[in-house]
Order: C-alpha cells, then structure tokens, then sequence
C-alpha cells in the first residue's frame, strides 16, 4: 500500500469548522499579547530584579552567588527561572506561534489546513508552551538556607506589600505573561481534541470510502471482450481461418470438399453453375 493510499484513508474534512475558525480568532489577541509580554521582558527588564527582591524577603536564593562561585572557579548556572534562556525562549515561541497563526489562516483559505496538519503542528506547540510554563514555575534550590519549592514569588503572591512599589507593575505584566502561557496550552489543547475527533472515521466517512475503493476495482477490471476466445486457426499465427460456411461445408461433406448436390444428376457444384455450353457427360465421362 502507498503513501497516497494510507493518506486517502485519512479524513481531510473537519467536522467542527466553526470552533476551529472560533480558535483562530482567539488565537489572535493571545499571540499578540504573548509577543508583546515577552519581547518587553526581552533580555533583562525585572528578570534579575525580581530574583534580588525575593532575596531580601529570602523567599528564594540570592544572584550573587553566581558573582561568589565564579570568583571561587566554581561557575553554576542561574536557577532555571532566572535564566536568560528562559526570557528568550519564551520570545521565540511567542515570535513562533504568530507566524505559525498566519500560515494556518493561509492554509484555511486555500482548504488545505486538514486535521493531519493540524495534528502535526499543534502536538508541537503544546510541548514548547509546556517547555514554557515548566521554565517559568520551576523550583530554586540553589541556596540551602533559602529554598523555594514551587513557582517564583512574583507569580504565588500578591503583587502588592511588601514588594518594592517600583517593581509591582513588573509583577503584574510577570504574571500576565505566566497566565497567557498557561492559557496557549489550554488553546492548543483544545485544538488536539477538535483534530482527534476530525481524524476519527465516522459512519458516513467509512461508507464513502468504501464506494470509492470499489469504483476504483471495477475502473481496472479488463473489458469484456478481452477474454474473448481467439479465432480458431489463428493460433500461433495467422493461418487459414475457420469460418461459419468453412464448417458448414466440412459438416455436409465429411471430407473437407465441396459437397456434391444429389438433386441434378450428382451435378458438383462448380459444374452446375456457369458451364456455359460444355455438356456434362455425368461422373465417367461420357
């Protein structure tokens, strides 16, 4: 079986057309508050920031113990939500997910955006904004003294006292951009269950594949003359052939001659019929 054979066999319609055009007109105030939360944040606006905050509360380690371990030729890594590379992943998702949305509006205008794709495009999307929200909740347990199980504070506590005034608008645009992350998971989800259920053969699906596989068989049966038998004679190459009279005449013969009418004095045929004026003497002669 080919690969265009295992491909028709997969439905290419969607069943819920309305929702998912739904989605996608969500999908786009998501995307661009993503890409605007995100590139804000971009490389480093309250990042460091609220890691020395948390540190004076002593809700989680303090940053400069990157300063302390360089010095001691023990380089660490920043905890995994005070990273750079959590700040720039989360923008090129954002970047990712706005150019993914502008091909899926293409692909559906033209009616080529099947569930198939779908399924493709959204498991992958939901497995980066997961990668995302891990990022962003991850746990900080750099400093023994200090530990913090869970989320970072800006996203479990209020963004009010006593955090320094001048970094609770950056706490609010923090959790603002945690929650858009949460919810492009839910999205995507969403978008997985509506493709699983488009790709499920339903009844009629199954009916009208089965009415295709059975015109396609009767289009390659051979036609009805091609089994004919061949002409007698002509086998293994054209000889003297057999005709309708050719046997009527062997059958009142016998002996593969012409017969001889018994009507006329046992006058043959060839004798009856144009003699002209010879005189027949009869079958001796005479």
């Amino acid at each position: 079986m080919g690969i265009s054979s295992r491909l028709s066999s997969v439905p290419h319609k969607w069943r819920t057309p309305k929702i998912l055009l739904g989605l996608f007109v969500l999908e786009v105030p998501m995307c661009i508050a993503a890409l605007a939360l995100f590139g804000i944040a971009e490389p480093d606006l309250y990042r460091t920031r609220f890691w020395q905050e948390g540190s004076d509360h002593g809700w989680n380690s303090n940053p400069n113990q990157l300063i302390y371990a360089y010095a001691n030729y023990k380089p660490i890594q920043a905890p995994l939500p005070w990273r750079q590379f959590t700040t720039t992943f989360n923008v090129v998702i954002a970047v990712l997910s706005v150019f993914i949305l502008l091909c899926k509006g293409v692909m559906w205008v033209t009616s080529v955006f099947h569930p198939l794709i779908s399924l493709c495009v959204h498991s992958g999307l939901v497995a980066v904004w997961a990668v995302s929200i891990h990022n962003q909740a991850a746990s900080d347990m750099s400093d023994p003294a200090h530990t913090q199980h869970g989320a970072p504070w800006y996203i479990t506590k209020s963004c009010g006292p006593p955090v320094a005034p001048s970094l609770i608008g950056y706490c609010k645009q923090a959790k603002a951009a945690f929650a858009v992350t949460v919810l492009f998971v839910a999205l995507y989800t969403i978008y997985l269950l509506l493709t699983i259920i488009s790709l499920y053969p339903n009844k009629s699906f199954r009916n009208s594949r089965s009415s295709k596989i059975s015109d396609g068989e009767s289009a390659h049966q051979p036609w009805e003359m091609m089994d004919a038998p061949r002409t007698p004679g002509t086998t293994g190459g054209l000889k003297s052939p057999t005709t309708p009279r050719t046997t009527a005449f062997n059958t009142l013969s016998g002996n593969g001659k012409a017969p001889v009418r018994q009507g006329n004095q046992g006058i043959p045929l060839r004798h009856h019929i144009g003699m002209g004026n010879e005189t027949y003497n009869g079958p001796s002669g005479k």
